[in-house]
C-alpha cells in the first residue's frame, strides 16, 4: 500500500465518491463519522456497500472511517463494511493499543464470515483525539504478532483532544500548532515507529492554500511522516507530490546503500568527502522503499 495521501470522503454522497476516484489518491477514506449526520449513519452504511461492490477497477486503497467504540455504532459499522473490497479500517478518538486490539477481534471474525482471506483487512488508528489517548503511547511498541498484527498506520487529529480538554484555540496566531498539540504530533510520530508501523500526518484545513500546503508537508516529511490525511481533492496533488523521493533523493540514498554494501564491515563510510553511518543507510533504505525499490 502508499500512504502518501488519503482523501476523506463522505460516505453518504455519490458525487462526491465518483469525484475522488479520479483524484489520484493513495487511498480513499469513506467517512462513517464527523461527516455524517446522525441521521444519515444507515444510509451511508448501504452507500459503503454499493461503492464497495462497485469499486473493482481502482488504483487506490479503499478504507472506512467508522464511528468510535463507545458511540453504539461501531459493530453496526464494521458488520456493513467488512466485505470483499474492503482494504481498511480507520478507528477514530482510540484511547489506547487495547480499543485497537478489540477491533481487531471482531475483524477477525467479520472476515471470516465474509470470505475474506485472514488479515487482509488492515487497522489505521486516530491515537491523540482523546486525553487517555496521550498517556497510554508506550502500549504500542508490544504491536506485532499475537498482539495486534492488522495495525497499519498511525495518525492524529487536534480537533476532538482540544474539544476534549476544553481549548480555546490549537493554533499559535501564526497557524502554528499550540505546544500541547505540537506534543501529541510528536508522540504520534514516535508511538508509530516504535510499533514498526506508518507514522502519517494530520489535515491542512485550508484547502485553498497550496503553498501553505506544501510546506507544512516539506515539514511533516522532514519529521519522518510517511504522508499525510487530506480533506479536499484539491489538495492530493500537492500532497502526492511533497512525499514521492525526488530523482535526487533515489540517486543519492541508492549511493549510500551501495556504498554500505561493498563495504558490509564497515560502521562508517565516506562518501564524496561526507561520512555517512547506519543510521544514514536506514533513512536511505527507507527513501528507496517509499519508492518501491
Amino acid at each position: 500500500m502508499k500512504w502518501r495521501s488519503l482523501l476523506f470522503v463522505p460516505a453518504d454522497s455519490d458525487r462526491k465518491f465518483a469525484r475522488a476516484g479520479t483524484c489520484g489518491a493513495d487511498a480513499l477514506v469513506l467517512d462513517l463519522e464527523d461527516s455524517v449526520a446522525p441521521g444519515c449513519k444507515e444510509v451511508a452504511r448501504e452507500a459503503v456497500k454499493s461503492f464497495l461492490g462497485g469499486a473493482t477497477d481502482r488504483d487506490w486503497t479503499f478504507l472506512v472511517r467508522i464511528n468510535a467504540l463507545g458511540t453504539g455504532l461501531t459493530l453496526a459499522d464494521l458488520a456493513a463494511v467488512v466485505r470483499p473490497g474492503l482494504d481498511g479500517i480507520l478507528i477514530p478518538k482510540v484511547n489506547g493499543v487495547e480499543d485497537i486490539r478489540q477491533i481487531s477481534h471482531y475483524v477477525d471474525v467479520l472476515e471470516m464470515a465474509a470470505g475474506i482471506p485472514t488479515g487482509h483487512v488492515k487497522l489505521l488508528a486516530v491515537v491523540t483525539e482523546t486525553p487517555a489517548a496521550m498517556l497510554g503511547f508506550a502500549g504500542y511498541a508490544a504491536q506485532g504478532p499475537g498482539q495486534v498484527s492488522r495495525l497499519a498506520a498511525m495518525t492524529w487529529g487536534a480537533e476532538d483532544l482540544s474539544a476534549a480538554v476544553g481549548a480555546l484555540t490549537n493554533k499559535e496566531p501564526n497557524g502554528d500548532w499550540t505546544f500541547p498539540y505540537q506534543v501529541a504530533r510528536a508522540q504520534c510520530l514516535f508511538a508509530a515507529n516504535a510499533a514498526g508501523v506508518v507514522a502519517l500526518d494530520t489535515l491542512y484545513s485550508d484547502f485553498r492554500d497550496q503553498a501553505g500546503l506544501a510546506e507544512s508537508c516539506r515539514v511533516a516529511r522532514r519529521d519522518g511522516f510517511a504522508g499525510r490525511l487530506a480533506i479536499h481533492p484539491d489538495q492530493v496533488a500537492t500532497i502526492n507530490a511533497c512525499f514521492t523521493p525526488t530523482e535526487t533523493d533515489l540517486a543519492h540514498a541508492r549511493r549510500v546503500v551501495a556504498a554500505f554494501a561493498s563495504q558490509p564491515d564497515a560502521g562508517v563510510i565516506g562518501i564524496e568527502g561526507r561520512m555517512y553511518d547506519i543510521p544514514h543507510l536506514i533513512a536511505a533504505k527507507r527513501t528507496l522503499a517509499s519508492a518501491g525499490e
